[in-house]
This record gives structure tokens, sequence and C-alpha cells, in this order.
């Protein structure tokens, strides 16, 4: 009796490990549904920057095959194509070395015969996932499948500014900026514009040109300055300027100003003659006391 027990359990056993080896299984995974990511994404790179701000919640799963693509591109392809592929391969270091990241290696064979997009597109049906690619033909097939698809070109394009620098637009500048000749008015989405040299403008609705703008943690501003209108290119007509034009007073003022040189007196030639004595030259020596009054006694009594 003991015997048949243990031989119908055993035929239990086996029919339950054959329908569970027949039914496709699903990946269990740590967060949320699989991610599988493709090359092209490894390869561009921008993956890390939106795992880094937490955006993706679920189970990033790398197979074997795009690691052994990876590897068969950084050892056989070109210079460039090298570089690249050995690019990709330290963004999955970086991505396994996250805290906060969930990220698996399904070993599914270092080479998919069928090809790497094939295998994606099997195992994202097979547990449930979705693709993380940035290949156009991939995405489009994926779509036909009905599979859904993490395209982060798609996500870059949406979080892209409305506004780009050179575009014109008609907003309401409703108060001062933080330097005085500045006016801030608000775009439809909230965003900030900050318009140089519009301080005048403020209450009123102007036509502005974006020049830049700056990403901060806390949103998105952007600088921009008035466009100029028919009447302000049109220039001011300047009064003509005649040969009877009035002295400015500043030019009076310095000419009275500037002081007057007395008239230059001639002296009366001496009809004395000079003794040779007198008319020797100087000493080149410095004069004494003495000398100097008498060269001046001799001046007075010449006059």
């Amino acid at each position: 009796m003991d015997t048949v027990i243990i031989i119908f359990l055993l035929v239990i056993t086996a029919e339950l490990t054959y329908l569970l080896a027949k039914q496709p299984q699903k990946m269990t995974t740590k967060h949320g549904r699989p991610i599988f990511v493709d090359t092209s994404v490894l390869i561009d790179g921008r993956i890390i920057s939106v795992a880094q701000s937490g955006f993706i919640g679920d189970t990033l799963i790398i197979p074997r095959s795009v690691v052994g693509e990876l590897q068969f591109l950084a050892d056989n392809a070109d210079a460039e194509k090298r570089s690249r592929a050995r690019h990709g391969l330290d963004v999955v270091k970086e991505l396994q070395d996250m805290p906060n990241m969930a990220v698996e290696i399904l070993q599914d064979g270092s080479k998919a015969e069928e090809g790497v997009d094939e295998r994606l597109l099997k195992l994202a049906k097979q547990h449930d996932g979705a693709i993380c690619t940035i290949d156009f033909n991939l995405n489009k097939v994926a779509q036909v499948e009905n599979i859904t698809v993490l395209n982060v070109n798609e996500l870059a394009k949406t979080l892209r500014m409305a506004y780009l620098p050179g575009e014109k637009l008609k907003i309401a500048l409703i108060q001062k900026g933080q330097d005085s000749h500045q006016a801030v008015g608000y775009l439809p989405d909230g965003t900030m514009v900050v318009v140089e040299h519009a301080a005048p403008k403020i209450g009123q609705i102007a036509e502005v040109e974006f020049i830049r703008s700056l990403q901060t943690a806390a949103g998105k501003m952007m600088f921009a300055k008035l466009v100029r209108t028919e009447e302000d290119k049109t220039p001011v007509p300047r009064k003509p300027q005649g040969r009877n034009k009035a002295t400015p007073v500043v030019e009076l003022v310095k000419k009275d100003a500037e002081p007057k040189r007395a008239p230059r007196i001639p002296r009366p030639r001496s009809s004395q003659k000079r003794t040779p004595r007198e008319s020797s030259a100087p000493s080149r020596g410095p004069k004494t006391s003495a000398q100097r009054e008498a060269s001046l006694i001799e001046q007075i009594n010449s006059q």
C-alpha cells in the first residue's frame, strides 16, 4: 500500500513538472514590470541621467545577448564603434552600481541566433515587459506587436522648451525684475520670462524675442528682449546747425576764466656803452646776494 501511494505521488509530481515546463514562465522582478534594455540605449548613455532622477521605478533587465553584442562591437568594429561599445559596457556597470536602481542580467545566451532585436521582442512578449530603445525600426515593430516602448528620444522631445531662442511672442509684463531695468512676464505654462530693458513697459502687452533659457532645480526660466516696433526704428530728426549759432554758456565761462596777459612794454635802450667788463659773459657759478643786489640796482639805473 505504501509503495502504491509513493508511485502515485511520483506520477503527480512528474505531471506538474511537465505542465510547468510547457507553460511560458513570467519573470519575477523586484520592482514592477521588467524593462528590457536595447543596445542603442546603452551606447547612447542618457539612461544614466534618467535612472539617477528616480523616474524609473521598474526593473531594468539587460539580456546577456545585448552584452554579447556590445562585446562583439568592442572587439571587431572600427575605432569609432569600438569606443561607443566600450562606453555602453561602462554604462551597464554604472547602472549596476546605483543603490536605488534594480538591474538584472538575464542569462539568455551570449549570442542571439535570430538577432538581438528579435530576442528582445520575444522576451518582452514572454514576460509581459517593455522595451527601452532609441532604435527607430525596433520602435515601429514593437508598436505593431503591441509591446510598450520607452523611447529616450521621445522623453527628451517632451521635456524640451516650448520656445527656443530667436522665437517671438507677445506676453504681458506684470512686475519688475531683480534689476531696475528688467520686467517679468509669464508663459501660459507658468514659465517666468525676464525681459531686459523693459521696465517702462510694465502693465502692458509687449512683443519679446527669446534670447536664452535657464534650467534650475526650481524650474525653467527664460530671458528675452523687447522687439523694436516701426516707431522705435524711426530716427529722431536733428536740428540744422546754422553759422550764426549762439556760443554756449560753457564756452563763455571758459573764455572769461582764462587769465589775461599784461601787454609787454619795450625797454628803452641805454645810451651808455658797456665796459668790456660789463659785456663779458656772466660767470656760470651761483651768484651771491651782493651780486644779485648790484645787478638789480644797475637794471633800475639803466631804466
